[in-house]
């Protein structure tokens, strides 16, 4: 049993790996546009649009820093797990 959850949890682990750029791009470019399109909006509505396009953007950055340093974290995390 415990063999599965270690394969499974691995799977999960490749699966997201491997799409954490393209999610990180996506967001980034998402914001971008929604930025550009927020210039068009009235001021009322500038604000929301702006602050969600930044939201987007940073949430793009910490994706692709979390995905680029995803090794890292695993080594570093599987070797608190050592007995001393």
């Amino acid at each position: 049993m415990a063999v599965g959850l270690e394969v499974l949890a691995s799977n999960i682990a490749s699966f997201l790996t491997g799409i954490a750029p393209v999610i990180s791009i996506i967001l980034i470019v998402l914001g971008g546009i929604a930025y550009g399109l927020s210039q068009t909006q009235p001021a009322e509505m500038r604000g929301k649009w702006q602050t969600a396009a930044i939201g987007m953007v940073i949430g793009g950055m910490v994706i692709a820093a979390i995905a680029g340093a995803a090794n890292i974290i695993q080594e570093q995390s599987a070797g608190l797990l050592k007995p001393i």
